[in-house]
């Protein structure tokens, strides 16, 4: 959705994110399916969301958000659409601008789609992934995302929720990572403090179910799905490699701010854009 005009907590961080040269711009999957310009997929190509240039003379010295397209089981096989799409191209969008407009950090307009493949991911420090709580990895899918992790790549996990979708999630965390398993991470860690400090883990629902739960204060979509968590896969020296956002929805305070102000005020201001950018910044600083 488009923009709203104002954000109340400005912050101006001294930090820039040198990208991989090497890589062409809007580096990321090549089979015709997913425009090269998002504003041309979906509701963008009706929308008036915002553009800014990037350096002529290092297009490719920018940080980019990248999506990661997968396979779930309600979709089979398909490529053509699925889990992964949802809130696409509006919160990619909307968050890209933000993080270019709040920060230093100079940032992609457009944006990029990756599939799971070593060539593809490997372009991008930060990529994240969309309610896979229907997802269905293959051995090596697996075996790419684990290795793309230990080599120092970062993936963030939202919009999953309930009990039944987080046991689907669970088997593919372990295809991913047998060894190691998720850690809840408390409130006085440092990534809901990186940039700027959160006193609550907060739950963000989609714009529907915060509109339908505000007279009583209710921001779960399901019975099930009351306590918000925020999980993370450790390196051997602590480090997160995957935060996994669960019955939480930071991609729908991306993508709807413009829908209602009080939603905006309430959880894409307070809640959605602060730790998005805290994420990105603890994933580009360890």
């Amino acid at each position: 959705m488009k923009l709203l005009p104002t954000f109340l907590a400005l912050s101006v961080l001294g930090f820039c994110f040198a990208a991989d040269t090497a890589s062409p711009t809007n580096f990321g999957i090549k089979d015709g399916s997913v425009a090269d310009d998002p504003r041309e997929v979906g509701r963008g190509q009706f929308m008036d969301f915002p553009t800014w240039p990037v350096s002529k003379e290092l297009p490719n010295d920018l940080f980019t958000f990248a999506r990661l397209r997968y396979n779930s089981e309600s979709w089979g096989r398909r490529r053509g659409g699925g889990k992964w799409t949802t809130d696409y191209p509006d919160a990619d969008l909307n968050f890209s601008y933000r993080l270019q407009q709040l920060t230093s950090l100079q940032v992609s307009p457009k944006g990029a789609v990756v599939d799971i493949q070593a060539d593809q991911m490997r372009h991008y420090p930060f990529i994240y992934m969309i309610e896979p709580g229907q997802i269905s990895l293959s051995d090596e899918e697996a075996k790419v995302m684990r290795e793309y992790m230990l080599n120092g790549g970062f993936i963030m996990v939202d919009d999953f929720w309930g009990e039944e979708e987080w046991d689907t999630f669970y088997i593919a965390l372990k295809q991913i990572f047998p060894d190691r398993e998720p850690q809840e991470l408390p409130l006085e860690h440092e990534i809901f403090h990186m940039v700027f400090p959160l006193k609550v883990k907060p739950q963000i629902p989609s714009v529907g179910h915060a509109m339908a739960g505000r007279s009583q204060g209710i921001t779960a979509e399901r019975f099930d799905a009351e306590i918000p968590h925020y999980r993370a896969v450790m390196d051997d020296k602590k480090r997160i490699m995957m935060i996994i956002c669960h019955n939480t929805d930071l991609g729908d305070g991306w993508e709807e701010e413009g829908t209602d102000p009080w939603y905006f005020r309430e959880f894409s201001e307070k809640y959605a854009y602060p730790l998005g950018i805290n994420i990105i910044f603890y994933a580009l600083t360890h």
